[in-house]
């Protein structure tokens, strides 16, 4: 049985300042947590339900059974229907809700130089963030370089939208300008204006990125972009998603290296 400690505790964390303040966050989904099990992600703690099978979470340290070689760690805690309605974030609970440390990578000096980088400047939209993660994942980007302003990484919307993304891709949180003060790759800024998207060179080293859904790139961002491209439209549309725009660019970027090798 939960203690009210503990419901008040999971409920917390519905809130950013909350999850920074405790490092935790809430996954909570029965297709999410087994995209992230399946992914590897770390797990703490897995609350559950009886109609979630203890054998999806891979026999962890709460379950019945012996742990497998390569099993997920977490604490798997049976709760009552009642107990989970009381520590959901969702306005109909889910029979699973996983918690996890939040982590923050630090950028390693000179790592933009090599491969591919997807950089979101100020996309605020989670729901945009988390397909931006899955678009890179997709094309096998090395890593994406998140501004602070862009939407939580932690946050639910997020971490749904990236349908197991997030625990594959490495992320960093970062100033853009900063980062890409001294980066030597081609740093390609996504706009209405500039060069053709399919008129980009084989490029196996370069910087993406993808600006805010309303002003675009950011102007000290603007400044560190050594290209402008844009994807020529063929309608009257004004623009296109940000995350559906990364991905037509990112498939240039693939297939220009596929077609040079």
């Amino acid at each position: 049985m939960l203690t009210k400690a503990e419901i008040t505790r999971l409920r917390s964390l519905r809130e950013k300042i909350h999850r920074e303040a405790a490092g935790l966050f809430v996954v909570e989904g029965t297709k999410v947590v087994g995209e992230l099990l399946a992914a590897g992600f770390p797990f703490l703690e897995i609350y559950a339900t009886a109609e979630w099978p203890v054998r999806l979470a891979g026999a962890g340290k709460g379950s019945s059974r012996s742990p497998k070689a390569g099993a997920n760690p977490a604490a798997i805690i049976r709760v009552t229907a009642a107990e989970m309605a009381r520590i959901s974030h969702f306005p109909t609970p889910s029979p699973a809700l996983a918690i996890g440390r939040i982590s923050r990578e630090p950028l390693p000096p000179g790592v933009l130089n090599g491969g591919l980088s997807l950089a979101l400047d100020g996309i605020q939209d989670a729901g945009n963030v988390g397909t931006l993660l899955r678009v890179a994942d997709w094309f096998a980007f090395d890593r994406v370089l998140l501004s602070p302003d862009c939407a939580d990484l932690y946050s639910q919307k997020v971490i749904n939208a990236s349908m197991g993304s997030f625990a594959r891709m490495t992320v960093h949180t970062v100033s853009l300008a900063d980062a890409l003060a001294g980066c030597t790759a081609p740093v390609l800024g996504c706009d209405l204006i500039g060069d053709s998207v399919h008129a980009l060179p084989p490029l196996r080293n370069a910087v993406l990125v993808i600006g805010n859904e309303g002003r675009g790139l950011s102007p000290d961002v603007a400044a560190r972009v050594t290209r402008h491209v844009t994807i020529p439209g063929h309608g009257g549309a004004e623009s296109l998603n940000a995350a559906i725009a990364a991905g037509i660019v990112c498939d240039n970027l693939r297939r220009t290296l596929a077609v040079a090798q």
